[in-house]
């Protein structure tokens, strides 16, 4: 089975996840913003979520992960949870 391992931000609005975005591509430490402003408990690590397989994150997130570029930050994407950005480290 196809695992991956990402790292994410999450928050709660669009409008947050896009200004964070912005920060990204201006060159921002992704683990230092996701410590800030991330409302996952994954904040604690700089959002590193390790590695997890195809199929145990929601569909959004999963889809994102495994079919998205590697090591672009992607989003937002909207899950149940709120509004992810998400940086695919490896997939095999």
């Amino acid at each position: 089975m196809a695992t991956a391992s990402a790292c994410h931000i999450l928050v709660k609005t669009k409008s947050e996840a896009q200004k964070l975005k912005q920060e990204l591509d201006k060159g921002a430490d992704f683990h230092q913003l996701a410590k800030k402003h991330s409302i996952c408990p994954s904040s604690k690590k700089g959002g590193d979520l390790g590695e997890f397989r195809k199929g145990e994150m929601v569909a959004p997130f999963d889809k994102a992960v495994f079919k998205g570029p590697l090591l672009a930050i992607q989003g937002p994407v909207k899950t149940q949870f709120g509004f992810h950005l998400i940086k695919v480290l490896y997939r095999n």
